[in-house]
């Protein structure tokens, strides 16, 4: 609920950048560089064989069910990454962000590729939620250890290249997917086995940031006894979960919408969809050049958003369509970054990897349930267009009670001006 957001105490825009890690050099752009192609492999995992489904479906056209299964192998990781994120945020505390992260990455490489040697439908899903278990552990590894290892505005910057790498390789891993899928079904699989190669990469290149705490976060550290802060955390994951829905309807329901106005060719479909991806990725650039406090952006960004649908619901020509999902994209690209930097900001060291797991599982689970909550407010709407204008109602709503809950906030605890979060 917006209302259940508090104002933001010191944010990851005002802290001062810890001075233990370098954030230039060729160590650097290699940490840098392994962090974001670990964000990428859920998003590998999410995309990778959707377009070999139907050839998948032709195979196990005799299993019973099979109808519904095979589309499962697609989601089922999702559904176990929004489940699992929490308790992977706990062991992530306990044990530590790297062990745990180049396990994970293994792991994923083993439960990735077993469908090419399993002939069970029911083994192949099986192997699909367990890769959904490894996405669990690394992205809340990846985006805690983003966390870790910077603060002020080389935090915010990282986390908005976080968002621009994983919203550009959706496109990326569809197309190749489609492509090597050419060669059969099963042959997509091979490619969870580049984790193998990011594996040692991690243990050879990634510092344990657990040596940092002590010195970078001692204020953080002294409050050992301090209770979890569950209360800001619940906001902010409260508003991720509806984000979340907010930002996968345009990737889940642009076909539908365009085949309902009347447009059925895939390259235009693919066309329409690659440009709307471009508009995620320029919002998340955006992001990462401002110099506010996300919590101030929120609104306005959740404002964008709604705009964005409401264009798509007024539309009756595909142009029209595409111009609302730009805007409705450009907005969701700023979300992800404005919401995941807020949970941060609210987070110590010891906390971050629970943090990070608890906002994960909220953004997963709200993408799993985003096709659901549309297809049950199409029979009120009036259809599929109809439920994006209520989403977009909804957005609307959200980004007037933050806008308030602000202001509120404002008045009792000013803010320091503009110049002094520079």
């Amino acid at each position: 609920m917006p209302g259940s957001v508090p104002p933001p105490s010191p944010t990851a825009v005002d802290d001062p950048a810890p001075p233990a890690l370098a954030v230039s050099g060729p160590a650097h752009l290699l940490r840098l560089t392994l962090l974001m192609a670990g964000s990428c492999l859920p998003v590998l995992g999410a995309v990778l064989i959707a377009p070999v489904l139907p050839r998948m479906q032709d195979h196990f056209a005799s299993t019973p069910g099979a109808k519904a299964l095979v589309p499962l192998a697609l989601t089922v990781p999702a559904l176990s990454l929004a489940l699992l994120a929490p308790f992977a945020g706990v062991i992530v505390d306990r044990l530590g962000r790297k062990r745990l992260l180049v396990v994970a990455t293994v792991l994923y490489a083993m439960f990735g590729t077993a469908p090419l040697w399993l002939d069970s439908l029911g083994a192949i899903i099986a192997s699909r939620a367990l890769v959904g278990v490894a996405e669990a552990a690394i992205m809340t590894c990846c985006t805690t250890l983003i966390g870790d290892y910077y603060s002020g505005r080389q935090r915010v910057k990282y986390l908005a290249l976080q968002a621009v790498c994983t919203s550009a390789s959706a496109t990326a891993f569809f197309v190749v997917g489609g492509a090597v899928g050419a060669a059969g079904w099963r042959v997509p699989f091979w490619i969870y086995a580049v984790s193998l190669v990011i594996a040692p990469l991690m243990v050879a290149a990634l510092p344990n940031p657990a040596a940092r705490a002590a010195t970078d976060e001692a204020p953080a550290v002294a409050m050992t006894g301090r209770p979890f802060p569950w209360r800001p955390l619940a906001g902010i994951c409260a508003l991720t979960f509806f984000g979340a829905m907010v930002f996968y309807t345009v990737p889940v329901e642009m076909a539908y919408l365009l085949d309902d106005l009347g447009v059925e060719d895939p390259g235009v479909i693919g066309l329409a969809t690659a440009i709307a991806s471009a508009a995620t990725v320029a919002g998340a650039l955006l992001f990462a050049r401002l110099k506010r406090s996300p919590d101030v952006t929120l609104p306005a960004v959740f404002a964008v958003c709604g705009a964005g649908f409401g264009v798509m619901f007024l539309a009756g020509s595909a142009p029209l369509l595409v111009v609302g999902a730009v805007v409705n994209c450009l907005g969701t690209g700023m979300l992800l970054p404005a919401l995941l930097t807020s949970a941060m900001s609210r987070l110590a060291f010891e906390d971050r990897g629970r943090g990070t797991g608890l906002w994960t599982s909220a953004f997963f689970g709200g993408a799993f349930v985003c096709p659901l909550v549309l297809l049950g407010l199409e029979p009120a709407a009036g259809g599929l267009a109809g439920a994006v204008g209520l989403l977009g109602a909804a957005a609307a709503v959200v980004a007037a009670g933050l806008w308030g809950a602000l202001r509120r906030a404002g008045a009792a605890h000013p803010r320091p001006q503009p110049e002094q979060l520079t």
